[in-house]
């Protein structure tokens, strides 16, 4: 099978296109951009909020602002980078949602007790849990800080690209990635503490 490269330029020179088109109203230009970026919205969206309803959610918000949106595009980043961004801003219901949604579940399972039944249980107990933790020391970061940590951490963006991305000084996303890091390590200690008690 022949190794298929990316010409420097060409996703920029596409994007530059599509810009055009979606400034001019073409609503063609929409689904194309809906088709060719839609994936990484969405698992940014999902890698956010933690769930796949609201993460569809604030994929489908962002791309009917869109034709809207893409005024204060001005070419800095990416197309798709700007639309993480224009996601990142439709987010602010849904992760509110999503916490008492996760706290309702959690609720839940406290109430039902959980039994287990093998080692494999236990290993898949102890992982949920983890993840639990991890979501419930997430739910209490500002929204601001939130983004910045699921861009650097989970999306291994650079802080130069989260800059583009959330329209702030690389600076002040630093500045927001040290915070939310030192409060999920305060967040999973005091949890861990709790357990051992």
């Amino acid at each position: 099978m022949p190794l298929v490269m990316s010409v420097p330029g060409t996703e920029a020179a596409a994007d530059h296109a599509l810009v055009t088109r979606l400034r001019a109203g073409d609503r063609d230009a929409v689904e194309e951009a809906y088709r060719t970026h839609h994936a990484a919205i969405r698992g940014f969206a999902r890698r956010l909020v933690g769930d796949s309803a609201s993460a569809e959610d604030i994929v489908h918000e962002a791309f009917v602002a869109l034709p809207r949106a893409i005024r204060r595009f001005r070419g800095d980043s990416s197309l798709r980078a700007f639309l993480i961004g224009v996601a990142a801003n439709h987010s602010r219901r849904h992760v509110r949602a999503a916490m008492r949604r996760r706290r309702a579940t959690e609720r839940l399972a406290a109430q039902e007790g959980l039994r287990v039944q093998s080692t494999d249980a236990t290993e898949q107990l102890i992982t949920q849990q983890l993840a639990r933790k991890l979501w419930a020391a997430l739910d209490e970061l500002p929204i601001d800080q939130r983004v910045v940590f699921v861009l650097c951490e989970a999306e291994q963006r650079t802080s130069v690209e989260v800059a583009e991305i959330v329209g702030a000084p690389e600076g002040t996303v630093r500045t927001r990635l040290f915070h939310a890091k030192r409060k999920l390590r305060e967040k999973l200690e005091s949890a861990h503490r709790e357990d051992e008690r």
